[in-house]
């Protein structure tokens, strides 16, 4: 609709622009102010030419504007009377400079300038009337038609630019809408990962030792039962606070972050009493970690606990915790036989896109029947979050 709006506007444009072309040159030949031929209907045929040529002056320019000066030599050629210079071609000369042709609008006002000045002098006109009066003021006239033709020029190419620039903005305002959209699915996706693997886990190993202590040991089986029911409280927990962080529904108020350091002794507590002996050592003073921070390192010791449960066949962990001036380094090595994560697991891989968009990094060391090992670097600052949380470690 914009487009039919915008055609029907120029046409009409066009239709202007020619009829007063045809009308200041129909009024310039009825004055019949010279010439030795009588105005006849071969003379407004010319001054209706020059209007209708307005109609393809868009597409064609620069046949518009040489027909024009063409039509208008061979008008004087012909000894009608005259109707001036300039005025018959500036809307020639505009609609060359418009289109960006100010090259050729200027070399053909020039030449149409020397060629009249020549016959007229040639014919004895007055020197001083003709250069200090006539010829300056058809110049300054026609150095006028193209100038409007390349202001004109210059701000449609400013506001098609500015629309270009907008359009561009607006395109990469809805990539970074998606990519965050994707970001923020990722993360969604590794919270739920790490939360439920390590709950997985620890009742997958507790569900055996209840099954084979139920008969023979009940007290071993209760204690096996009560540590499940503890971890599924936690990993609800976890998923009700993030849900809360996530909505906005207030569920996750006065409660320490989805998956915080601050929770450590819980994990262990939980992972201990499947039979890993987990032992934990900080180095260095805890300081706040801003929450990123915090969650993300909470998240490779569950998933480097997770991975020691199920596929190292390890009788002890250690995790360390040493806090640097700018970084915080977080290890968990166990004693099993050094298996990597499944193919297909997402556990390692996320780890390592966890500490990579923190500007950290994270390194696995796997040595058949010598243990496996994660070592990850975070920063302490990082530029996505100002918020902190007080951590603290045994």
């Amino acid at each position: 609709m914009d487009e039919e709006h915008g055609g029907h506007r120029r046409v009409l444009i066009d239709a202007a622009l020619g009829a007063s072309t045809s009308a200041v040159v129909a009024v310039a030949i009825a004055m019949d102010l010279g010439g030795s031929r009588t105005p006849d209907y071969v003379a407004y045929l010319f001054a209706a030419g020059l209007g209708a040529l307005m109609f393809v002056r868009r597409k064609f320019p620069v046949l518009a504007l040489m027909a024009t000066a063409a039509g208008l030599l061979a008008y004087y050629a012909a000894d009608y009377p005259p109707v001036g210079l300039a005025l018959p071609v500036a809307a020639a000369l505009y609609s060359a400079a418009e289109a960006g042709q100010v090259g050729v609008a200027a070399a053909t006002g020039t030449a149409l300038v020397l060629v009249s000045t020549f016959f007229r002098l040639r014919e004895g006109d007055n020197p001083s009337y003709l250069l200090g009066f006539e010829t300056a003021s058809t110049i300054g006239l026609m150095l006028s038609a193209i100038a409007l033709g390349t202001t004109v020029r210059a701000t449609r190419v400013l506001r098609l630019e500015k629309q270009r620039t907008a359009r561009q903005a607006a395109t990469e305002r809805e990539w970074e809408a998606q990519r965050r959209v994707e970001e923020e699915r990722l993360r969604i996706a590794r919270d739920l990962h790490d939360a439920l693997g390590h709950t997985i886990a620890v009742v997958s190993v507790q569900t055996s030792v209840a099954t084979e202590a139920l008969d023979d040991d009940p007290e071993a089986a209760r204690a096996a039962l009560a540590t499940i029911r503890l971890a599924s409280d936690e990993a609800v927990r976890e998923l009700r606070t993030t849900l809360g962080l996530l909505t906005g529904s207030g569920e996750a108020e006065g409660r320490s972050p989805a998956g915080s350091l601050r929770n450590l002794d819980t994990l262990v507590a939980a992972t201990t009493d499947t039979g890993l002996t987990v032992d934990v050592r900080t180095e260095g003073t805890p300081v706040p970690l801003p929450v990123v921070v915090d969650t993300t390192a909470y998240r490779i010791v569950q998933e480097s606990l997770t991975n020691c449960l199920r596929h190292a066949r390890a009788s002890k962990a250690e995790v360390l915790l040493r806090y640097e001036p700018d970084r915080l380094e977080v290890s968990v090595a166990d004693d099993g036989v050094g298996a990597a994560e499944p193919r297909g697991g997402r556990g390692l891989v996320g780890m390592r896109e966890r500490a990579a968009l923190l500007g950290g990094k994270v390194v696995i060391n796997a040595r058949p029947r010598s243990g496996f090992r994660v070592d990850a670097s975070l920063p302490m600052e990082v530029g996505c979050s100002a918020s902190c949380s007080s951590t603290t470690s045994s």
